[in-house]
């Protein structure tokens, strides 16, 4: 759960739902940018974005059991380093990173799993994007692909480094308006993970308590490394 988090972070990171209020417009296919213009515009826009929130719907299609689920929820993230997704439907869960420690929860497991926020030099893309510190030109590759909505652009982005949790994962935006549409993410099993946002609110001042994880009563605690609290 703890790296699902990370990969979560990462496909949700401001630098990417940055792309709604960005200057840049692409009114036809004919006159858009280049795929590396694109990734400099979502990098630059990234800069000015302190908050986010939204509603999201997250499909999940694994890779050799072909499994698939659909759940929905919402989703808050605060630079540097700050989330909570609160998932609702079909099954409650929470993963919540107060900037030093993450959270997961599952009521239904009545067990919360607690795990240290990587260091800088320990970090992989998806954790320095969760501090805030990653950079779209320089660590990905780009490419225009078809998008995972119909009437969407999609950007491709494929880590220059490899990467434990993922392959690549694409953007999906509004041509005209430039609104996330959606992102998805193929991890190294096959499994494709795709968010579909709506009601999405940019710098609106979070504020720290809303990422503040209180533990429930009568539930196990157990660290990252097996220990319990």
């Amino acid at each position: 759960m703890v790296r699902l988090l990370c990969v979560l972070l990462l496909v949700t990171s401001p630098t990417l739902l940055a792309v709604a209020a960005s200057p840049l417009r692409l009114a036809a296919a004919q006159t858009r940018p280049s795929a590396d213009a694109f990734a400099r515009s979502l990098q630059q826009r990234y800069e000015g974005i302190r908050d986010f929130s939204a509603d999201f719907t997250h499909t999940y299609r694994g890779g050799a059991l072909r499994t698939q689920t659909r759940e929905q929820g919402t989703v808050s993230v605060k630079k540097p380093g700050r989330m909570r997704w609160l998932y609702v439907k079909p099954e409650k869960k929470e993963f919540v990173s107060d900037g030093a420690k993450i959270y997961s929860y599952i009521p239904q497991d009545k067990q919360v799993i607690v795990s240290s926020v990587p260091s800088d030099d320990d970090a992989t893309t998806p954790a320095l994007f969760l501090a805030g510190k990653g950079d779209i030109s320089r660590d990905f590759t780009s490419v225009y692909v078809e998008s995972p909505v119909p009437g969407a652009l999609a950007l491709k982005l494929t880590p220059r480094r490899s990467e434990p949790d993922y392959e690549y994962f694409i953007v999906a935006v509004d041509p005209a308006t430039l609104q996330i549409r959606a992102l998805s993410t193929r991890d190294r099993q096959g499994g494709e993970s795709t968010l579909t946002f709506a009601n999405l609110k940019e710098n609106t001042g979070l504020s720290d308590k809303e990422f503040a994880f209180r533990i429930p009563r009568g539930v196990d605690v157990t660290m990252s490394d097996g220990s319990r609290n």
